[in-house]
């Protein structure tokens, strides 16, 4: 595709359901690297997916909700076992959240073993599809974004398990329609770029580096005809370093 064949249109689901991402993800980013606990979201993310290719394999015919529900169901029992696990050994919780993560991959690679579209389904749960979203698809992330934001922000039990129960809620939506790979990138990049800033204006800063990093993204996978997900990680990561260290240092000198 050339530059002028580029379709602000098509885009534009993408591109919107990368923003509804960012809004939950960033400021649970902050939180993430805040406590240490930087592999949870991979962690739920494979969980849900477990989940998922475990119906597929029995036979269910999943479809619409009923594929949301089962996700959300396999993520907040990872959110419990998390939970749990923090409780009993949170020194060590890293390191099991790790290892969560890959027994939950590695079951996925084997229920799959033999299945004909195996690769393609672990390729789409990892890389995603973010390019082809339509706009109806974006309705279940809408309503968990509205759901987890005013908690987020306003609940008393945040700290009582509250924070896996949100996570899992939001990493399950939003792995589904972008995949694992671009959920990290949102949580981990604007978390690390807006680091040095608080309050309200790290998350702006962080807001800012990952829509720049979405738009910048989805704009030249267009234009070359790349991967839409691994080339939005690399922009968000880029954005993050440009920003950090040019634009907003630059900022700062300014108004100093």
């Amino acid at each position: 595709m050339s530059l002028t064949e580029v379709d602000p249109i098509v885009l534009a689901p993408a591109f919107v359901a990368g923003l509804l991402v960012l809004l939950t993800h960033v400021p649970m980013g902050q939180e993430v690297l805040k406590r240490g606990i930087i592999f949870i979201d991979l962690a739920l993310a494979q969980i849900a997916g477990l989940g998922l290719i475990a119906a597929a394999q029995l036979g269910w015919q999943l479809q619409g909700w009923e594929v949301q529900l089962l996700a959300m169901a396999s993520a907040l029992s990872g959110a419990v076992l998390l939970h749990w696990m923090e409780r009993r050994w949170g020194r060590r919780q890293e390191a099991l959240i790790g290892v969560l993560f890959i027994l939950a991959a590695t079951g996925s690679i084997l229920l799959l073993a033999n299945h004909p579209h195996g690769g393609e389904s672990l390729k789409d749960l990892l890389v995603g599809q973010i390019l082809w979203i339509d706009w109806p698809q974006l309705w279940p992330m809408l309503l968990v974004t509205a759901l987890v934001l005013p908690l987020w922000y306003y609940s008393r039990w945040f700290d009582r398990g509250g924070f896996y129960f949100l996570f899992a809620l939001a990493v399950t939506s939003s792995v589904q329609l972008v995949g694992v790979y671009l959920v990290f990138a949102s949580l981990i990049i604007p978390a690390l770029g807006s680091l040095g800033y608080r309050g309200k204006k790290s998350v702006a800063v962080g807001y800012v580096i990952g829509a720049l990093g979405y738009a910048l993204g989805l704009f030249f996978s267009s234009v070359f005809d790349l991967p839409s997900g691994a080339v939005i990680v690399w922009t968000i990561a880029l954005t993050a370093l440009l920003m950090r260290f040019f634009v907003f240092k630059s900022i700062e000198q300014l108004g100093g």
